[in-house]
């Protein structure tokens, strides 16, 4: 995406523009908020495909009881 460092500089100069230096922490703490439960949500929805694809035996144990 970015060839160059000054692309990135740019890109930082720009932001900096746009948002001001004073919300900068603000935007940034938003971030790594976003970040963290975003991370948090996949790893809840990866255990609960892991919970599903085992096999559960309570239900089979009361399968067999009917």
């Amino acid at each position: 995406m970015f060839s160059g460092p000054w692309q990135i500089v740019l890109l930082l100069v720009v932001i900096v523009l746009v948002f001001g230096s004073k919300k900068l922490p603000e935007l940034a703490r938003a971030l790594g908020k976003a970040k963290g439960e975003f991370k948090k949500g996949t790893q809840e929805g990866e255990q609960l495909l892991a919970d599903d694809d085992k096999p559960r035996k309570l239900e089979q144990k009361s399968d067999d009881n009917a």
